[in-house]
């Protein structure tokens, strides 16, 4: 099998599924409760806590467990929202952001909210004076995607940072999910007030995920409850989960270097034998991209039937995003990029770990070619 579909999700690594197992059955406590037990699985959870902001170069009280991407999206969209209201109610994104970001937008505007859509270059990058532009005295919040999960286009996010540090009631959220372990970001640096991980896309486990929020930095919770994380995340904690996330994390960046290297090495052939192959028009930028995504389409095939002719290979790509795959619609991403609509339909990706091998790159571009003489041929 040959999977390269590690955008949507990862293989857990064998050492998280342990850990896990080992937590969940030994430590199966409420960190709530004050029995012994549950004193052990707090104490798991503190560790499981330093040990992620140790990692992400930040102190441990900024880092808030969920259960994913997408509630960290919407706590720290939202929760800017109805804790700042009364501030301003204009909110700043990208035409190319997650549907868990797109949606909340969405909600907020039927709200009252005014949402402005920044647009991108046809490499898929936001221009930061563009984000300047759309500032008003009502704006408290900018929210930009790190590494875009359809095209691994890279966004300026230290460049937005910087300037937003000359509008001090604007607060900056960046959704880090596809950028972790793969794009290096820091949050410090970059003057980030709020950032998503999510523990499935390095080889943690589905269901967990952690929103990383500025010391000094204030947001309305969107649960209420028990007052889990400090009164932002009510809800009894997934101990076993955070413990796997944190253990995969610190595998994932211990990889990180020569994981890298031998990724930019994969992406360069795949991307070189693509191109040779007539038809071919990759969408993924060639400079200011991730190591990871390459995105294109072969002129005249759909990309549901080309996935599907891969799958009979053993051999498992995408389409758009894992979240947006079934709506079978153009990518929005792409049409933002001005590829036109039938081009769009038939986008393919390809989102790579550092489990990936050349030789799988080779395989690959092996069963395309043979793929595309087959299609081909019953077509005519």
């Amino acid at each position: 099998m040959i999977y390269f579909d590690n955008s949507a999700t990862t293989k857990p690594y064998k050492e998280v599924l342990e850990a896990f197992n080992k937590v969940s059955a030994e430590y199966f406590g409420n960190p709530s409760s004050l029995h012994g037990l549950g004193g052990m699985a707090e104490k798991l959870l503190l560790q499981a806590r330093e040990q992620m902001a140790k990692l992400l170069k930040v102190q441990s009280n900024e880092i808030y467990f969920t259960s994913g991407g997408t509630e960290s999206n919407n706590i720290a969209i939202k929760g800017t929202a109805l804790m700042y209201r009364n501030r301003g109610r204009h909110i700043i994104t990208t035409k190319i952001e997650h549907p868990s970001i797109k949606e909340s937008m969405e909600q907020l505007r039927s709200l009252g909210f005014q949402i402005t859509y920044i647009p991108v270059d046809d490499r898929g990058i936001v221009s930061v004076s563009e984000i300047e532009k759309a500032i008003t005295d009502e704006t408290i919040l900018v929210s930009v995607m790190h590494v875009n999960n359809e095209t691994g286009s890279v966004q300026p996010i230290k460049e937005i940072g910087q300037l937003l540090k000359r509008y001090s009631k604007v607060l900056f959220h960046v959704d880090h999910v596809q950028g972790i372990g793969k794009v290096p970001l820091h949050f410090y640096e970059s003057n980030i007030d709020l950032c998503t991980i999510s523990g499935h896309k390095f080889h943690g486990l589905k269901g967990t995920g952690a929103l990383f929020i500025r010391h000094g930095v204030k947001i309305s919770p969107l649960f209420s409850g028990g007052g889990q994380e400090w009164n932002q995340r009510s809800g009894t904690e997934n101990v076993a989960g955070m413990v796997a996330m944190a253990k995969a994390l610190r595998l994932t960046l211990l990889r990180q270097d020569t994981g890298l290297a031998e990724l930019i090495i994969i992406k360069d052939f795949l991307r070189k034998e693509l191109e040779k192959i007539e038809g071919v028009q990759i969408y993924t930028p060639a400079t200011q991209s991730s190591p990871h995504i390459i995105n294109f389409s072969i002129r005249g095939f759909k990309a549901e039937v080309f996935v599907h002719a891969l799958e009979e290979r053993n051999i498992f790509v995408s389409t758009t995003s894992a979240c947006a795959s079934k709506t079978r619609k153009a990518s929005s991403v792409l049409l933002a990029m001005g590829v036109p609509e039938d081009e769009a339909m038939s986008s393919i990706r390809l989102s790579l770990s550092f489990e990936n091998t050349l030789d799988e790159a080779k395989q690959f571009i092996a069963s395309v070619k043979e793929a595309v003489l087959k299609l081909r041929e019953v077509m005519n």
